[in-house]
């Protein structure tokens, strides 16, 4: 690869001349941390915990909750200072082996697990604000997962890390760089709990909404409120079973596949691992028609209600298209004249612990379909109240997804950004 001026080539990659390329031993002490009995944790001393580290790139005292009963002995030994780098020690697997977060408190009398490795830096070189980004490479994640142990848990240690090879900008560049990062990660957090308060705000009006406790402009009359087994709910509500009020059940099935020829179709087929968010976020398999006639499955109508029966009960979407379903889900079809899918799909989103607290059998849950039937529901009495209320509920839900959608892309353009200027491709300097 050619090396353009100002460059260099190093182990971890080609980066500014005027920066340099040292071992994480050469930085930094590696101690494991503390293990103790049961018995001990649950008061006392502070203690950083492997939770505490995952998905915190900074910590502070009041972050953490852990607490551990110590000898003076143990907390000199386990110490934890300001600038101390904590690493993921163990985990399920090597991508979650050496994630990283910096104290950035002065947290005395406070100490680490044993699932957690220290970095106690050897001098100042490295600024506390720019720890919690440099090692977060692809380079220097590749490098930490690379060399992670796997027998039933993947594993690294403090010899390992003291091999890993990081670029070091000069101090007043890593601060540069910190604070851009540092910028980009506060936009993330205010678009996050803004999408979390529009959440909060769109369950609140669901169970105003799906209660008649608030009526919609046009629908403001004025009944009183009777007593149901559901609950309380304005007069001129209907109170019905879900089996009077569906004009079909229908089952889902998977082809067989000893025959390779029917997974080769164009039909959608899913299964409840498809469903995520109430709504059906992948299609990864199409099957013939061949394939829906010799088997149980059937194809439910675009605009009908797909609800998880079986494994993963209480998720649920509407029919984004005509999509063949699995034995994980049962489709349902509502006589639309009393009760419209859209409402009915909402009042059992906000409701699933009732389907929850149906599941039967042993080793796989599931509702059946006698037990569907069985269930109460409660609505308004015209379709028109019922679809209003969906609108304003979808309105909610489209703010949300665009929210959500802009809070990804800001999360790669970050990702992007932590690329270009941790090895010294894009320079604030």
């Amino acid at each position: 690869m050619d090396v353009k001026p100002g460059y260099k080539q190093t182990e971890t990659g080609i980066i500014p001349e005027d920066w340099d390329a040292p071992f994480l031993g050469e930085i930094f002490t590696f101690k494991n941390g503390l293990n103790k009995a049961k018995k001990f944790f649950g008061y006392g001393t502070p203690i950083v915990n492997y939770m505490d580290i995952y998905g915190k790139r900074g910590l502070f005292a009041h972050d953490l909750q852990g607490r551990v009963s110590l000898s003076k002995q143990e907390l000199k030994t386990f110490e934890v200072r300001r600038g101390d780098v904590f690493f993921t020690r163990t985990s399920e697997t090597a991508e979650e082996v050496g994630i990283t977060s910096v104290m950035l408190d002065v947290s005395e009398d406070t100490v680490f697990s044993g699932f957690v490795l220290r970095a106690r830096p050897k001098d100042d070189s490295l600024d506390d604000q720019f720890k919690k980004y440099c090692f977060s490479t692809s380079v220097v994640r590749k490098q930490i997962t690379s060399q992670s142990t796997e027998t039933t848990r993947a594993l690294t240690n403090g010899r390992y890390l003291s091999t890993v090879v990081i670029a070091r900008p000069p101090k007043p560049e890593q601060e540069a760089i910190a604070e851009a990062l540092s910028h980009a990660d506060n936009l993330i957090e205010s678009l996050k709990q803004l999408t979390a308060k529009k959440r909060h705000l769109k369950q609140g009006l669901m169970q105003e909404l799906l209660t008649g406790k608030k009526r919609l402009p046009g629908f403001e009359v004025k009944p009183g409120y009777k007593q149901t087994e559901v609950g309380i709910i304005p007069e001129d509500w209907e109170v019905s079973r879900l089996g009077e009020v569906v004009s079909r059940f229908a089952n889902g099935g998977t082809p067989s596949t000893k025959h390779e020829a029917y997974w080769r179709g164009n039909i959608p087929w899913i299964t409840g691992a498809d469903i995520l968010n109430q709504r059906v976020a992948v299609i990864r398999r199409f099957i013939t028609k061949d394939a829906v006639r010799n088997s149980s499955t059937n194809i439910i109508s675009k605009g009908n209600l797909l609800l998880v029966s079986r494994t993963g009960v209480g998720k649920l979407a509407i029919s984004p298209c005509d999509i063949a379903i699995s034995q994980d889900f049962t489709g349902i079809y509502t006589k639309h004249e009393r009760l419209s899918t859209e409402y009915l799909f909402r009042f059992l989103d906000l409701n699933q612990s009732i389907l929850m607290n149906q599941n039967q059998g042993t080793s796989i849950l599931g509702v059946t379909r006698e037990t569907l039937s069985a269930l109460t529901i409660f609505f308004p009495p015209t379709t028109s109240e019922q679809t209003a209320i969906s609108i304003i509920l979808s309105d909610m839900d489209a703010e949300i997804a665009t929210l959500e959608t802009k809070l990804a892309k800001f999360r790669q353009i970050k990702q992007g950004m932590m690329q270009e200027l941790l090895t010294g491709r894009i320079r604030l300097i």
